[in-house]
């Protein structure tokens, strides 16, 4: 019996089995609202067969984008279009659906990666002057962004709570809060990007008290039996930086608080991050925090192998394995994981009559007559 293929439970939501489709932002949105390309990409990915899409990195305000084309969730307008989207793929899915509600801070108005991904200046066209901890720029020559002030962390607290109470009505699963890659919740946590001398800085008590306020502000306003959860970046990769000490104190507060899971991740905070790659760099972080939290935990990096996703699960380094880039290339990745690991995974009727001969009963139910 294969591991990964077992189901799971986050909360109440349950899951088919462990395999994650992690946030991707797809830079297609128009004005935060999802487009066409959304229905495409997402619809596809739901037909994975694996037991969790989380929707990409989602901004709770225009100036909590990364670039002017990333989706959004702060306007009546943005869940309408999301709600096209989802409606689709719940008509042709059992998929468990989250979300990424996220804010950018200082790593906002900026270019598409294919166009660069440079900061866009605050007076060039689609461009905006970013809210940060501390007025500290993300990278040399570019513009520094405002340090938050008391009003300015209220909006940004209660944008959260906005974007939950729209996702809640547009029936999603479960919210992830992205806490991580260098975005401003992390900026909070990290030393690297958070220089403040009132209550959200300096000690490491002071500097996870905004995120753990955006928690428990979110947590109170999405519906009881579902579940929220938050990604973090388990270290800096940068001397003095956010680390897995940092992480797992964290994780524990987020434990008492109702935090369904922890999503481990590395990186994003300083161009000076100097990250050791290598098949499963991240799973060690992930272990750690399963073992010292005791929350279930999605693992992510250079997971690509089904063989390698199996192990991971079967000797207790995470409870999930989430794959972003391995997806986009092989949208049938569960699929095939299924096939290798001699499993069962849920497709679409339609799909059916593609299931190879060797591999009978791959598809979860599946019978298909011809005339």
């Amino acid at each position: 019996m294969s591991r990964l293929f077992e189901p799971l439970s986050l909360g109440e939501l349950q899951l088919a089995n462990r395999i994650a489709i992690a946030p991707m932002c797809q830079y297609s949105a128009d004005e935060g609202n999802a487009t066409d390309w959304h229905m495409i990409h997402l619809g596809s990915l739901a037909l994975s067969g694996a037991g969790l899409m989380i929707l990409e990195a989602t901004a709770v305000s225009p100036e909590g984008r990364i670039s002017p084309y990333d989706l959004g969730l702060y306007s009546d307008e943005n869940e309408a279009a999301l709600g096209r989207v989802l409606a689709a793929v719940r008509k042709h899915s059992p998929i468990a659906v989250g979300i990424q509600l996220g804010h950018a801070g200082r790593k906002g108005s900026s270019q598409a990666p294919w166009d660069g991904g440079s900061q866009i200046a605050p007076d060039a066209p689609l461009g905006w002057h970013t809210v940060a901890p501390s007025a500290l720029a993300h990278a040399q020559g570019e513009i520094p962004p405002a340090a938050l002030d008391r009003a300015g962390l209220d909006k940004v607290r209660d944008d959260f709570v906005a974007a939950a109470r729209r996702a809640d009505r547009l029936g999603i699963d479960g919210i992830e809060i992205h806490a991580a890659h260098g975005y401003l919740l992390h900026q909070f946590l990290s030393p690297l990007a958070n220089k403040r001398d009132d209550e959200y800085g300096g000690s490491l008590e002071n500097r996870m008290r905004f995120p753990l306020e955006v928690f428990d502000a979110v947590r109170a306003a999405f519906a009881a039996h579902k579940p929220v959860w938050m990604r973090i970046s388990a270290t800096d990769w940068v001397p003095d930086g956010w680390d897995i000490e940092g992480t797992v104190a964290l994780s524990k507060i987020l434990k008492t608080r109702g935090c369904a899971a922890i999503h481990v991740t590395t990186g994003g905070v300083s161009p000076a991050q100097a990250i050791k790659l290598g098949p499963g760099y991240q799973v060690p972080y992930a272990q750690r925090v399963k073992a010292e939290v005791g929350l279930p935990t999605m693992a992510v990096g250079l997971i690509t192998e089904p063989e390698q996703a199996e192990a991971i699960i079967a000797n207790g380094e995470a409870d999930m394995v989430s794959l972003a880039r391995a997806m986009l290339y092989d949208p049938r990745w569960p699929w095939h994981a299924a096939a290798r690991l001699g499993a069962h995974v849920n497709a679409p009727k339609q799909y059916w009559r593609s299931q190879p001969r060797e591999f009978k009963d791959l598809f979860a139910g599946s019978s298909f007559g011809q005339r």
